[in-house]
């Protein structure tokens, strides 16, 4: 009977903590907003070294905040982890956009 109620209750808790995410300590408004535009500015995914270093000299962060970030912007749903363990953002210049339509031929 305890296997029961704890599979609900487990998932109810990571429900309520992915709605409260908040963001690393330390980190305000102004750089969330600027960690955008520089992911951004370097093609929208962080993965090596060569991508964090811009990041962190237009932010002002540090690699831990920056990393925090990340975790952070994926819980949102404002990014997405990528299968070589890096990050893609999912938002402002970064946004996905639908596949135009394309007309049918006539025929």
């Amino acid at each position: 009977m305890t296997r029961i109620l704890t599979a609900p209750l487990a998932l109810g808790a990571l429900t309520l903590l992915g709605a409260c995410a908040l963001p690393p300590e330390g980190v305000n408004d102004a750089q969330i907003a600027n960690f955008d535009a520089a992911v951004a500015s370097i093609g929208c995914d962080l993965v090596t070294e060569a991508d964090y270093i811009p990041v962190e000299l237009q932010t002002g962060m540090t690699r831990a905040q920056v990393q925090e970030t990340v975790a952070y912007k994926v819980q949102l749903e404002r990014g997405v982890m990528l299968s070589n363990g890096g990050f893609r953002s999912t938002v402002g210049a970064c946004a996905p956009t639908p596949e135009a339509a394309t007309p049918a031929a006539d025929t």
